[in-house]
């Protein structure tokens, strides 16, 4: 019996976005609650890499607060499924809507996402987690 990638792909995607939407109205626990014991994180805010994941919550919980986040895009996923259907790789765009002084939608942020789920115990777990700004640099930089 071959591995079904698709399916797997579909079930990565909609995992994060659950993990994504529950975080978007002030619940972090989502993605809490999943990252593997192991877990490395790359934060924007961070220099250095973040490991284990007492050390990942105990830094985003100190730097969470609720965004209000309207609306969110997700464009251009991709997913990466091992061949033996234990490992798979989520990279996408993220684009963050929230509401002006007016009401009106604004783009809060743009975002390139990384994450790499892990089967453990039958359930899928994130093992690395890399959130970058999609716009840091102003110029084409090979380095």
């Amino acid at each position: 019996m071959g591995v079904n990638k698709e399916e797997i792909s579909k079930t990565i995607l909609e995992l994060e976005k659950s993990f994504n939407e529950r975080w978007s109205v002030g619940d972090n626990r989502g993605y809490l609650d999943n990252y593997a014991e192991e877990i490395s994180y790359f934060d924007p805010i961070e220099k250095d890499l973040v490991v284990g994941r007492d050390a990942t919550v105990a830094h985003i919980e100190a730097i969470y607060s609720n965004p209000h986040i309207v609306r969110n895009e997700y464009l251009n996923p991709v997913v990466h499924v091992s061949d033996g259907g234990d490992f798979a790789l989520l990279a996408y765009n993220l684009d963050t809507y929230v509401l002006d002084d007016n009401g009106n939608e604004r783009q809060l942020r743009a975002w390139n996402a990384t994450e790499a789920y892990r089967l453990i115990d039958g359930e899928w777990r994130i093992v690395h987690s890399n959130w970058a700004f999609a716009q840091t640099a102003t110029g084409a930089i090979a380095s």
